[in-house]
């Protein structure tokens, strides 16, 4: 049986619950929900839960650090759990992929995504399998604000069908791995 720890990257509290920063909790909070496994213990500086899925052993994890800190909650789960930077999966926003589609890789840069930093800091690699949700950019004014302000009402509309969409994938990348998946998700409209 595999292990996996599966990793949305997000910001705590009710503020911060519908933002385009908050993609990574919201998809993980999806994929708990259809799969029974509730993600309410306390642990690892954030909120955790395990089961079992298909016969692999999943750790779900939502630090509560803040995104400029996740990296120093997902190290202390690995060392934890005695699993790897390639036993991960970070689901998190992206702006550089438009709304509605998802990427998968296996490693890269931060392009600036603080929750990202982190990781490659407390990992000291920046080589971990990604999920990575599409925001799209703003047309103008301040990245800041973008990613901490709400999806728009027509985003949040399409939500709901979106998420599902991406949790799909979620669920082929944890059973048929990273390639198989890539070449059927990477830069296909989930909205289609």
């Amino acid at each position: 049986m595999a292990t996996k720890l599966i990793v949305g990257l997000g910001n705590p509290g009710p503020k911060y619950l519908w933002t385009r920063h908050n993609a990574g909790f919201i998809v993980l909070d999806r994929f708990a929900h259809l799969n029974g496994i509730p993600v309410t213990m306390k642990n690892f500086s954030g909120l955790y839960g395990e089961g079992n899925w298909q016969g692999n052993r999943l750790l779900l994890l939502k630090p509560q650090t803040f995104m400029n800190l996740s990296g120093r909650s997902v190290a202390e789960a690995l060392r934890f759990h005695k699993l790897t930077p390639a036993d991960l999966i970070i689901i998190h926003d992206d702006l550089d992929i438009p709304f509605g589609q998802i990427k998968l890789k296996d490693g890269g840069g931060h392009g600036g995504h603080n929750g990202l930093r982190s990781l490659h800091q407390e990992l000291g690699t920046n080589h971990y399998p990604r999920l990575r949700v599409g925001i799209g950019r703003p047309v103008h004014g301040d990245m800041a604000d973008y990613v901490l302000n709400n999806f728009a009402k027509d985003e949040m509309n399409a939500l709901p069908r979106l998420v599902d969409g991406i949790v799909d994938g979620l669920e082929m990348f944890i059973r048929e791995g990273l390639p198989k998946t890539m070449s059927l998700y990477n830069n296909r409209d989930l909205l289609a």
